[in-house]
């Protein structure tokens, strides 16, 4: 028998060689069905098929066959061919019909037996497929969320973390709703870079977050590599970039800052590098540079003035009618600042006298005169070199090249050039060495008798407020190398100047005893200057600024999260001369 040219069981089955035994299956079924007198079974081997022609007994008309749902030869195999759409030549009976009589069943488009079964494995295996689905595409979204990339419908950066804010979602009128500034500290001992990010939920900027990173040595040290000096900061850079979102690189204004360090390598050494690294960063980074003076040696003064703008914008008393300003001490590695804001007399007036050491400035709707001065050479690092030179040519002019010194340890030992450029001192660590015996040697690098030009002043005849008359009680904020020494040794926050001078005793007796916990003689014994650095800190105070000895002071790195040095002052004060991320 030929069959039918278009056979949707043909379609269906093409290329599949175990048809024919099912094909026999259904003749046999067939024949039984056409010979017996009593009604047909209901089981699913009793439907009509178009599958393939084959001579069948009964009623059917020429070129039919049942379509079977049958398990044929193996119940796991049920196939199902499709029923003709309309009774060609099949005398289908009621009895054949089962419950339902047979016009019923043409009227439902379908014929008995010819309903679609679906085995139970088959539905087990697409619900499992169906909840892997979903189970991925939770998982995925999962993912996406968590990493800032899936945005529910707004964007895939407007979910990030990094472009919103915590304290509000609409920016003041005119303003971004968030900024960001990089700035570079390229400090004498190492360099450091803030990135700090700011919100303008209201018309002056609020710090919101800040990121910081470290490294050594700084720029000061590529004397002669300016290359070298630029690509330093690259481990920095890097750290902005992972901080910064792609989308406000290009509006992040970026700023590197010079102190004492590279001011002292001299003007062609230092210009050479700062070129360098201005070069490297306009080309190699998405950032924008500042307007006036991106990389630069910052003025002394303005190391003072920011560190003051920091600490009291933090402290919030910035702007505020009262004036309860807080007083900056820096020491830094090569230099030292103070600034403070002397009280005012009845009339609201101060006493300052004009002149390079007053600063006049404007933050919130309050006019403030500040005092400030930058020592130069005093920093703590600065002030090692000259103690040392200092002590070594006391042993020279006494006709000795040898010697011991109570503001150094026992076995510390150190080869000392003297200032001829020629002959060698070594300064060895004392013995036994008495309390306060350091700092009297110390306190005698301050020349409390050098002319005063505009009385009152302090060492070297530098004018200044007395600050035991002008500033008696508002806070006075000490940091950076002050802290670095206080801190770990358990004095610490706010403490008293009769604190300051005890613990540089207590260490300067060398008796490891006196110290409680391991963790604090360990720091003493891993830094054989400890004594030396304590005994100028405090001479710095007493003897320098004339700081009262019945004075509290407050140390700290940080302050509402934030570092307390110039840094952020010197960012506020560029976002005040310009927009850079536009509304």
């Amino acid at each position: 028998m030929t069959q039918p040219a278009d056979s949707g069981a043909d379609r269906g089955l093409s290329g599949n060689d175990s048809w024919a035994p099912r094909t026999q299956a259904v003749q046999r079924r067939s024949a039984q069905n056409s010979k017996s007198p009593s009604p047909p079974s209901r089981q699913t081997g009793n439907s009509p098929s178009s599958r393939h022609q084959q001579p069948t007994a009964g009623k059917l008309a020429p070129d039919h066959s049942y379509a079977v749902n049958t398990l044929a030869d193996d119940p796991r195999d049920a196939r199902e061919v499709e029923l003709p759409a309309e009774d060609e030549g099949i005398e289908l009976t009621d009895s054949m019909a089962g419950i339902l009589g047979t016009d019923a069943y043409k009227a439902l488009g379908q014929y008995p037996g010819g309903r679609r079964r679906v085995s139970f494995r088959t539905v087990i295996r697409l619900a499992a497929a169906a909840i892997a689905v979903c189970a991925l595409g939770y998982l995925c979204i999962s993912a996406l969320r968590a990493t800032g990339s899936f945005s529910g419908g707004r964007g895939l950066e407007a979910t990030d973390p990094r472009l919103e804010s915590v304290h509000c979602d609409v920016p003041h009128p005119g303003r971004p709703l968030i900024q960001y500034v990089l700035m570079v500290d390229a400090g004498s001992t190492g360099s450091r870079i803030h990135v700090y990010k700011f919100n303008y939920c209201k018309a002056n900027p609020e710090l919101e977050d800040e990121i910081f990173e470290q490294l050594k040595p700084g720029l000061s040290s590529f004397k002669d590599d300016a290359q070298g000096a630029a690509h330093s900061l690259d481990k920095l850079m890097d750290v902005a970039l992972k901080g910064v979102p792609e989308s406000l690189r290009a509006c992040t204004p970026v700023a590197v800052k010079a102190t004492a360090g590279l001011r002292m390598l001299g003007a062609e050494a230092s210009d050479r590098i700062l070129k360098a690294v201005e070069r490297h960063l306009r080309d190699d980074y998405p950032f924008r540079l500042v307007k006036d003076s991106p990389v630069e040696i910052m003025d002394g003064k303005y190391e003072g003035i920011y560190a003051w703008i920091t600490v009291n914008f933090l402290l919030g008393t910035l702007g505020d009618a009262g004036h309860a300003t807080a007083a900056t001490f820096d020491l830094g590695g090569g230099s030292t600042q103070i600034v403070f804001e002397p009280a005012r007399n009845a009339t609201g007036s101060t006493e300052l006298v004009a002149g390079a050491h007053r600063y006049d400035m404007s933050f919130g709707g309050q006019d403030y005169a500040l005092y400030q001065h930058s020592y130069l050479g005093y920093g703590l690092m600065e002030a090692r070199k000259t103690i040392k030179r200092m002590v070594a040519q006391d042993m020279s002019n006494n006709g000795r090249f040898s010697g011991e010194h109570p503001c150094f340890p026992p076995g510390f030992r150190e080869e000392v050039l003297l200032s001829d450029g020629k002959s060698q001192v070594t300064i060895k660590g004392a013995k036994g060495a008495s309390a306060g015996a350091c700092y009297n040697e110390v306190r005698k690098m301050f020349n409390r008798s050098a002319p005063c030009t505009h009385p009152p002043c302090t060492f070297d005849g530098v004018y200044q407020p007395e600050l035991g008359r002008t500033f008696a009680n508002n806070p006075f904020y000490i940091f950076s190398y002050f802290y670095d020494r206080t801190y770990p040794l358990g004095v610490r926050d706010t403490f008293g100047m009769a604190d300051f001078k005890a613990l540089a005793d207590k260490v300067c007796a060398y008796d490891a005893a006196l110290f409680a916990s391991k963790e604090q003689k360990d720091e003493v014994a891993a830094e054989p200057h400890y004594c030396l650095d304590l005994s100028f800190q405090y001479a710095l105070l007493i003897d320098g600024v004339g700081m009262p000895t019945t004075r509290t002071v407050r140390s700290t790195r940080k302050i509402k999260g934030a570092e307390t040095g110039w840094c952020l002052g010197a960012s506020l004060a560029i976002l005040s001369e310009d927009a850079y991320c536009r509304a």
